[in-house]
């Protein structure tokens, strides 16, 4: 075998077999030499024609290629090179404790048409600024993270948006593809979408920025400076190399690198405690866990389970909020009863625009809540059995007072709720809406205008059933849920918690010596029992109703359904009727009770004068003289009842007339004097 120090002027080593290789008669190959000799290099007993890629040889999952016998080449996956793919580009990161950080790098070749940018990226921020393609006078391409989606857009016109988040934490491969008059977007080899663009052409000396741009304010409208891992940038086949690898691989010329670190190493974020409450913080890549203590959730710990932390006593359910809890119960209010007071914690910011409350009670005139400082005042009140709210605000104390007026009325004993609030809460001044029972009701509107409770932020006083603390006009009912704006005016004390309401803005009771009745009841009204005859007392709330056997009847059963057993009917018959009796009167009596007796001459039928003579169940009439007949209506015949020129002169229907007898002797068929 012949060897040269200098193998670059020689043609390569031979590979392969030789066997009875003899020099002047002598075997030179293949022969046996001592381990300790220099005589041989690379050369192994046998002729092994094994095809080389069955060892494997290509790492990173790199595909080997047979190239014959002994011979292969690895076609390798990005990002990784080298003969046997065991070389990876450098990673460049970016934003490492958040420093502003950004890379440029100067084409000296023109890439040619198409052009096809590629890189891997591992990010979890949402926005950033990717890569800028510019010339001279302008800035013809522009790659940047918007919501976590990549956005493309050429010549400051079109615009060409992702379909996939990339800000995971994960190492993304993206892709743009301009072609022409079309521009393509991959990511991870799928396509994202493309869009119609007008023709770009790259020249040599134009700039590619990476991660942002020298000035900071330009940076700011593709939404800062890139935090995050760039790895394997390409312009067509030609790379962009942070850090070159030690293979020979051609790369564009790198101008400036500022802030921006050698691989793809992660910040602290357990450096800052982020978990809070207890949290013990694990780190991820850019990125953190935090393992929570019981009763916590949230991504740092931030939510609090307080209800499960049992903070209320037994009268009232705990609620949670975003920032703590609530303990809701109903309280009853008596004319005896303590008015609650409350103030601010003077840490209320919002807007105090909206009242809420839910009440019960028949009363139809109370002060349910008043509120007041100095010269404002806030009034809900009963009035007539409606719901009335008064307001006065602002600094023209001249200005009417604002009014508004449930739609019917609500002193009925059943439950209510009223939301009141600024018609438009974007104004200084706006009318004022009522809206009862969840909108359901019709909605009432105020005439006038007024602004809202900022008054009652701090230094305020604010009372619940009644209009003072020395109140003459208390409720008598119930409320439950009070709220301004959002805020509860919780019933129990801070005292009476097991646990301090955590969240910063607040309502507090403020007389801890009030004693409150907890729940909802009403007055004793069936105790004792005021229903008569047995009868079963039902309690509506402040009002009893009583349930009557059937032999009884009336708001307190003391009236008898047999209205018979009394024997109402003198001359009749009784008969039960729903609301009272009927009497079925006897011949010759009338009246409700038959008790008048029928005068049977009232209406009689005697005329000419005739006097009606009263019989039983019957009358006669007694005639005048020369009338005759039952009603009198006929005329009395004379004496001499046969003189005259006719004979049968006062018989009738041919009866013969007997002047002897002075009477008629009648025909058969026929009687009677005449």
């Amino acid at each position: 075998m012949i060897t040269t120090e200098d193998e670059a002027d020689h043609p390569p080593a031979f590979l392969g077999c030789f066997r009875d290789v003899f020099v002047d008669s002598h075997l030179v190959l293949p022969v046996i030499v001592p381990e300790d000799s220099d005589a041989q290099a690379n050369i192994t007993a046998g002729c092994s024609d094994k095809d080389k890629c069955d060892d494997s040889p290509c790492q990173n999952r790199g595909r080997c290629v047979s190239q014959g016998w002994r011979s292969y080449v690895c076609d390798c996956h990005r990002p990784h090179e080298g003969s046997n793919c065991e070389e990876d580009y450098i990673t460049a990161r970016f934003g490492n404790k958040d420093l502003e950080s950004y890379a440029s790098f100067s084409l000296d070749d023109d890439p040619g048409d198409p052009v096809t940018i590629s890189m891997f990226i591992r990010t979890r921020q949402s926005s950033g600024l990717l890569l800028i393609l510019a010339n001279s006078t302008s800035q013809y391409l522009r790659m940047w993270l918007e919501e976590g989606w990549v956005k493309v857009q050429v010549n400051n016109f079109e615009t060409l948006a992702g379909r996939s988040e990339v800000s995971d934490g994960h190492f993304h491969l993206v892709t743009l593809k301009l072609e022409a008059m079309e521009a393509i977007l991959f990511q991870s080899a799928q396509n994202q979408g493309s869009m119609h663009i007008r023709p770009i052409q790259a020249h040599p000396g134009d700039q590619v920025f990476v991660g942002g741009l020298p000035d900071s304010r330009a940076t700011a409208s593709f939404g800062g400076y890139f935090k995050g891992c760039v790895q394997d940038l390409r312009i067509n086949s030609k790379r962009l190399q942070f850090y070159p690898i030690t293979t020979l691989v051609e790369s564009y010329s790198l101008e400036q690198l500022i802030n921006v670190a050698q691989g793809c190493s992660s910040d602290n974020a357990c450096a800052v405690n982020p978990c809070l409450n207890g949290g013990v913080c694990y780190s991820m890549w850019d990125d953190f866990i935090c393992n929570c203590p019981p009763n916590t959730a949230g991504h740092r710990c931030e939510e609090v389970k307080w209800c499960e932390l049992s903070p209320c006593p037994a009268t009232a359910v705990c609620q949670p909020h975003s920032q703590g809890f609530e303990c809701l119960s109903n309280v009853t209010f008596r004319v005896e009863s303590s008015i609650l007071h409350y103030g601010s914690n003077g840490k209320i910011k919002r807007s105090l625009s909206s009242v809420y409350l839910s009440f019960r009670t028949r009363q139809s005139a109370a002060t349910l809540l008043h509120a007041q400082k100095d010269s404002d005042y806030l009034t809900v009140s009963l009035l007539d059995s409606h719901l009335v709210m008064e307001l006065q605000t602002g600094a023209d104390k001249d200005a009417p007072k604002l009014t508004v007026q449930s739609q019917g009325p609500v002193s009925d004993g059943e439950w209510h709720t009223v939301e009141l609030s600024m018609e438009n809460q974007t104004l200084q001044t706006s009318r004022w809406i009522m809206a009862e029972n969840g909108g359901k009701d019709e909605l009432s509107m105020s005439k006038t205008a007024a602004g809202d409770l900022e008054f009652l932020r701090e230094g305020a006083d604010i009372f619940l059933g009644g209009l003072t603390l020395d109140s003459e006009v208390k409720l008598s009912g119930c409320l439950g849920l009070v709220e301004i704006g959002g805020l509860l005016l919780p019933f129990h004390h801070d005292t009476e918690l097991n646990l301090p309401r955590p969240q910063e803005e607040q309502f507090a009771r403020i007389n801890s010596n009030a004693a409150p009745q907890y729940g909802c009841w009403g007055a004793s009204v069936c105790a004792p029992n005021p229903c008569e005859n047995e009868g079963v007392c039902e309690d509506q709330f402040d009002l009893h109703h009583c349930t009557c056997p059937s032999e009884w009847t009336g708001p307190l059963c003391q009236e008898s359904t047999d209205t018979c057993i009394s024997s109402p009917c003198i001359y009749g018959n009784c008969t039960n009727l729903p609301q009272g009796f009927k009497c079925v009167c006897e011949l010759g009596f009338t009246g409700e009770q038959c008790e008048v007796e029928v005068d049977m001459c009232e209406n009689s039928n005697c005329g000419n004068g005739a006097t009606c003579l009263k019989g039983f169940e019957n009358y006669a009439c007694l005639c005048p003289q020369n009338l005759t007949g039952q009603y009198c209506e006929l005329p009395q015949l004379p004496v001499s009842t046969c003189m005259g020129t006719r004979r049968n002169y006062s018989c009738f229907n041919g009866g013969n007339c007997s002047e002897a007898e002075n009477t008629c002797h009648c025909l058969p068929g026929f009687t009677g004097q005449w």
